[in-house]
């Protein structure tokens, strides 16, 4: 990718990467809070100081590779808000509802930004505020529907601790349940050997062309 290109999609995917992750976590602890679990509350972790969210690899390093190297597919993760299952009346159930919300809040997002998209396309608003500005504000909301979009997709991958692990382990029986849950620890090496062997991104392709052809009209 040429560094203007990069640069560009920095400014543009960046700020909608970071927002896409930040209420993706909030979410999580503000679901937790409702179930009774004030831990991320009380971790100041309920903010929406990026600041408070960022995690070197998976906010910063991830989303940088992917985008230098011209990758189609752009996504990341921020620093998990602490939940404390031992404060829920039902850990299985709240947990599970813990894990929708993330996933639940990048689709709605995604929605949003459609919606804008549409609003921006029908009414022309370049002729009002410069077609440069216009221009950036589109790539924004683009980059906003992908990045949404992907992350909820990937997300629900059922490995612990992603989300969709998460809630597997909370709808299975619990002899199920047990087994796929110990895969937790080793969630994130999954998920980076996933990546870095492309087997990700193929996983990802079907939904990224999805979106393009269907929510963006690019094919």
């Amino acid at each position: 990718m040429q560094e203007g290109s990069s640069f560009i999609t920095l400014i543009t995917a960046g700020p909608a990467l970071l927002i896409a992750v930040v209420l993706h976590e909030i979410a999580h602890g503000y679901v937790a809070e409702r179930f009774g679990d004030p831990t991320a509350r009380l971790a100041g972790r309920l903010t929406l100081n990026p600041i408070k969210h960022i995690d070197l690899f998976m906010t910063i390093i991830v989303p940088a590779v992917l985008i230098v190297s011209g990758s189609p597919i752009i996504f990341g993760g921020a620093k998990p808000v602490p939940v404390d299952p031992r404060n829920f009346d039902n850990p299985k159930r709240a947990m599970g509802w813990v894990a929708v919300a993330g996933p639940v809040t990048n689709f709605v997002l995604a929605l949003i930004a459609y919606i804008l998209l549409r609003v921006v396309e029908l009414f022309d608003i370049s002729a009002l505020s410069g077609v440069t500005l216009t221009g950036g504000f589109i790539l924004f909301l683009i980059y906003s529907i992908i990045i949404n979009v992907i992350l909820a997709v990937f997300n629900l991958i059922p490995v612990p601790p992603l989300d969709g692990g998460r809630i597997a382990v909370a709808l299975l029986p619990l002899k199920a349940a047990r087994p796929l849950a110990r895969l937790e620890p080793f969630g994130l090496l999954i998920v980076v050997a996933l990546l870095f062997s492309g087997v990700l991104q193929q996983l990802l392709g079907p939904v990224l062309n999805f979106v393009m052809e269907n929510l963006i009209g690019i094919s």
